[in-house]
C-alpha cells in the first residue's frame, strides 16, 4: 500500500517536530476531503493536527519515525500498519470558533512559562527545592487565556495547548506577523487553530481507552 501523501514538505516538518518531542509515537493519517489529516498524541495530553496535501490511504496509523523515514528518501510505499497503537478518541467535526489570539501574544505566553520553570528549578520556590517535573505539570495545567462568548461559559486554554502550538511550529516564524490563532470549541474540546495545525484538548478528564484493532473512535 502506498501512502498517498504528496505535500511531503508539510508532512515532514509536522513528523520531524513530533519525534523529537516523542520518538515512539505512532501517526494517524484520516481521509480530509481530497487531503490527510496527520494526527498524534503529544506526551502532554494533547492531540495534535495538521493537514497536508495528498489523498492518503485512508484511516491508518503507522510509527511516525517510519512514515518520517519513507518521505526522507523519497519512498511511496507505507510502513506497516498500527492501527492497535491509536487509543484515543478524535474531537468532533464542525467546532466553533469562540476568540481569536495574536500569535505573537501565545509565544509571548508560552515564553513566560519556560522562564519560570528555569528560574523555579534553579532556584526553588520560597526556599525550598521542587522538581522540575513537578513545577513542569503544574504549569501545563495554569489556565493561560480564559474567553468567554457572548452569551457563553467561560472557555480555559491551559498552557498544554498553548505548547503544543509553539512547539510543533503550528505558529509559524516568530519573524513574520502571521494570521491570528483561533480558540475554538467543539463539545466538551478546546482548540487552538493556529496558521499550520490545530491542538485540541478534552475540557474534562479522558476515560482511559484499552487498544483494539480497529479504529472506534472519530
Amino acid at each position: 500500500m502506498k501512502h498517498g501523501v504528496s505535500g511531503v514538505a508539510d508532512a515532514g516538518a509536522f513528523l520531524a517536530r513530533l519525534t523529537r518531542l516523542d520518538p515512539g509515537a505512532p501517526v494517524r493519517l484520516r481521509p480530509a476531503g481530497s487531503r490527510t489529516a496527520l494526527w498524534a498524541r503529544l506526551p502532554w495530553d494533547v492531540l495534535v493536527t495538521r493537514e497536508v496535501a495528498g489523498p492518503g490511504p485512508g484511516d491508518v496509523t503507522v510509527p511516525a519515525a517510519e512514515l518520517l523515514a519513507v518521505l526522507g528518501r523519497g519512498g511511496d510505499e507505507l510502513p506497516g500498519r498500527r492501527d492497535a497503537d491509536w487509543r484515543w478518541p478524535l474531537p468532533p467535526t464542525g467546532g466553533t470558533v469562540v476568540e481569536t489570539v495574536a500569535a505573537a501574544e501565545l509565544a509571548r505566553v508560552a515564553g513566560a512559562a519556560a522562564g519560570t520553570l528555569r528560574e523555579v528549578t534553579a532556584g526553588g520556590l520560597g526556599g525550598r527545592a521542587v522538581g522540575q517535573r513537578a513545577v513542569r505539570d503544574a504549569l501545563l495545567d495554569h489556565v493561560a487565556l480564559v474567553v468567554t462568548p457572548a452569551g457563553g461559559a467561560p472557555v480555559q486554554v491551559t498552557q498544554r495547548l498553548v505548547q503544543a502550538v509553539l512547539r510543533m511550529g503550528f505558529l509559524g516564524s516568530a519573524d513574520v506577523d502571521g494570521p491570528e490563532t483561533r480558540v475554538c470549541v467543539a463539545g466538551r474540546w478546546v482548540g487552538l487553530s493556529a496558521l499550520y495545525g490545530v491542538a485540541w484538548r478534552q475540557s474534562v478528564k479522558e476515560l482511559t481507552v484499552m487498544p483494539i484493532s480497529t479504529h472506534p473512535f472519530g
